[in-house]
């Protein structure tokens, strides 16, 4: 429009909702208009958009003073970095006279005008039917996240494993949504009883690793319900003010069911703080990556050891008080980096289930079902 827009808001009020939507922002992208965030004000609201076509982030703020309504953009880096430099307390100002003319930011004595791009040129993502919709708790997404993000794949090739697969499936006679990730070496569960209303008739979806990491951010800040909408092929969480849209991955997850044992059944429980701390110090003999770390197992008794041809070895015992094991003796080795990052999502004690030295290992919580893990041992 030719009228441009001018506002006044508050500095604080401004800076979260540019903290939200920049963090979207793709630093190397080569498409001039995603670097920007798309600004539009009216009936005192200030609705801030930005995206980098697989994710749209819109975040609308309340109670501003608009003197004439309107939409412009501007780059959001630069307009996020210069209102985060403005003193606490300050009064923004935003200015834009219409068609090519710069945005116009005052604060106090300080003047900025800002170049911005034609809002014609920004790309809209957020249009499409989204059938399916349901409420989760947001400690319940934090923790549908958290327990499985981990495990997901970074290898491009496997494009349907750079993501978390989220469906409803049946468990043990109950309708439950379940998170689940892999990247083939290991593989991370976590699922919520009962399925929440609305979820029943859902496709399952993979919902990519950016997204997860966003929307994860975004529920750091908020004890309320999130809203999940989607279709076959896009996903909208919308937690408070803010609304997240977001493109699927369009493949098919694997089997997942086919790879968790159901008949391991030698069972080690053990200290989960003594066995992480065990495991890191252990590992701390070799430089590798992959450190291989070797679990030999015996009657309420665990020796942890790992060796290096360059830097010597190393041993841990662990034994009554810490380790309950009454099956036969076993030896088993996993990856270090593996072994923490499944103790890192469990409180007290953890419960590893066996079939012999070679095959996928159950790693749970003791204390909570509800998430589960299937770990492939080194050969």
């Amino acid at each position: 429009s030719l009228t441009g827009m001018k506002i006044t808001v508050e500095r604080a009020i401004l800076l979260k909702a540019l903290a939200h939507v920049q963090s979207v922002v793709e630093r190397r992208n080569t498409i001039p208009i995603l670097a920007n965030v798309l600004i539009a004000a009216q009936d005192g609201v200030l609705r801030l958009t930005a995206t980098d076509m697989e994710i749209a982030l819109v975040e609308e703020v309340a109670g501003i003073e608009v003197e004439r309504p309107g939409r412009t953009t501007a780059p959001a880096a630069t307009l996020y970095e210069i209102v985060r430099k403005l003193p606490e307390g300050a009064k923004v100002q935003l200015d834009h006279g219409g068609g090519d003319a710069p945005l116009a930011l005052r604060a106090g004595r300080f003047h900025t005008s800002l170049s911005v791009l034609p809002v014609e040129d920004f790309p809209s993502m957020t249009e499409g039917k989204l059938p399916h919709r349901f409420a989760l708790g947001a400690g319940q997404l934090r923790d549908m996240v958290d327990r499985t993000r981990f495990a997901i794949s970074t290898e491009e090739t496997r494009y349907y494993l750079n993501g978390i697969y989220l469906h409803v499936a049946d468990s043990d006679g109950a309708r439950v949504l379940r998170a689940v990730a892999t990247d083939g070496h290991r593989l991370a569960r976590m699922q919520v009883e009962p399925v929440p209303e609305g979820a029943s008739g859902m496709p399952g979806v993979i919902v990519p690793r950016k997204t997860v990491n966003e929307v994860r951010k975004l529920a750091e800040e908020t004890q309320d319900e999130i809203t999940v909408a989607l279709s076959d092929t896009k996903i909208r969480f919308t937690l408070g003010s803010v609304q997240l849209t977001s493109k699927l991955i369009d493949g098919t997850f694997p089997e997942y069911e086919r790879v968790i044992p159901r008949g391991n059944d030698k069972v080690l429980t053990v200290d989960k703080q003594q066995f992480a701390e065990a495991v890191g110090r252990v590992a701390a003999i070799s430089s590798e990556r992959s450190r291989p770390v070797k679990l030999s197992i015996d009657r309420n008794h665990l020796m942890l050891s790992a060796a290096s041809p360059e830097q010597g070895q190393a041993q841990e015992e662990l034994d009554d008080g810490a380790v309950t094991y009454e099956s036969s003796p076993l030896e088993i080795g996993f990856q270090a980096r593996y072994l923490n990052d499944i103790t890192d999502q469990i409180t007290d004690k953890v419960e590893f289930r066996f079939a012999d030295g070679s095959a996928p290992t159950v790693v749970q919580d003791a204390g909570k079902p509800a998430a589960l893990y299937v770990l492939m041992p080194m050969r």
